[in-house]
């Protein structure tokens, strides 16, 4: 059977004190998806089956192996029974360096760290994000408490995590869902990138906590502002520190706290 949707209903039986009940409802689906460069397989990460092309451009801008969404010359979906193949073509250029890369060519669901292995790969060198974007704390409070009305997989599951990009007034404009937070962050760029928005004029919010390696996606595509609705890291801090961004987290009803660059929240 191929699995190409993010949900299925699913049997179970419902343990109430000494009661027992049949019942059923919606369980999300992860796949493998392999993503292959050029011919050259590259990594293999556990997904969402939905949305993937927006997942092929945001994964591999924000991983840097291409530096803009016009070198991808094409994506290639093929489903499969057990999974979903992404034959994503790049200049040659391109391909050369990601030969160079070592890799690991499994990745969990919860991993961000999927086709890397050096120490050096895995916590790279962002890049300063220099930006004169400011919210108020109304825009910030409207993003985080109309997030869950666009999250119809998790309504279905409560398994998912939800990353989103908003304009400076809180106005939520894409959302993407997965069971990978990173895979649901890329899936976001990936659609800006697709859609030919320029990411850095918005902010960013995500369901999970802030791990460090969203904060590398986030410098990758300029933005200077992500906010979680957990906590964050200790690496994501000091990264977010050092790169520019304001890392926001406990986004929760209108209260949140601010770990970096607190001057952009007015």
């Amino acid at each position: 059977m191929t699995v190409d949707v993010p949900a299925r209903e699913h049997e179970f039986v419902r343990l109430t004190g000494a009661m027992r009940a049949d019942e059923c409802a919606p369980v999300a689906e992860e796949v493998p998806v392999a993503f292959v460069y050029s011919g050259r397989p590259h990594v293999v990460m556990m997904c969402s089956p939905d949305d993937l092309e927006d997942l092929a451009y945001g994964f591999s801008l924000t991983e840097g192996i291409v530096e803009r969404a016009s070198e991808i010359e094409r994506v290639e979906l093929s489903r499969h029974a057990r999974g979903a193949e992404l034959a994503i073509t790049i200049p040659p250029e391109a391909a050369a360096r990601l030969s160079q890369r070592t890799r690991a060519l499994a990745g969990r669901t919860g991993c961000g760290l999927c086709g890397v292995e050096a120490i050096d790969d895995a916590v790279r060198a962002v890049r300063r994000v220099e930006s004169p974007l400011t919210l108020s704390t109304d825009a910030l409070w409207r993003a985080g408490e109309s997030l869950d009305a666009h999250q119809p997989l998790n309504r279905q599951t409560h398994a998912v995590h939800a990353a989103a990009w908003a304009t400076p007034d809180g106005a939520l404009v894409v959302v993407r869902e997965d069971v990978g937070r990173h895979n649901a962050l890329d899936k976001v760029l990936g659609a800006l990138a697709r859609a030919g928005t320029d990411a850095s004029t918005g902010f960013l919010v995500v369901t999970s906590r802030a791990s460090f390696e969203l904060v590398q996606k986030a410098s990758a595509a300029g933005v200077a502002i992500l906010a979680a609705v957990s906590r964050p890291t200790g690496l994501a801090v000091r990264i977010a520190d050092a790169s520019g961004i304001t890392l926001v987290g406990l986004l929760r009803g209108q209260t949140a706290n601010i770990y970096s660059h607190p001057e952009r929240i007015t």
